[in-house]
């Protein structure tokens, strides 16, 4: 099962953290949630989500 892990403002993050969450060896899918107002869901496998909510926090506050 997936589950969203980070809404992402823009298609630029969106892709950004969808790369580097790649590059680190996990699945991860891009969603457009609204797109009037141009949010993406993240989504992880939900058993991965601790390790992945790991390297996320590095990604986003490095």
């Amino acid at each position: 099962m997936w589950t969203v892990i980070y809404i992402a403002s823009t298609a630029k993050l969106a892709e950004k953290l969808r790369h580097r969450l790649t590059e680190e060896g996990f699945l991860v899918k891009v969603r457009p949630l609204d797109m009037s107002k141009q949010q993406f869901e993240i989504l992880v496998p939900s058993g991965e989500l601790d390790e992945i909510q790991e390297v996320l926090n590095c990604i986003l506050y490095s």
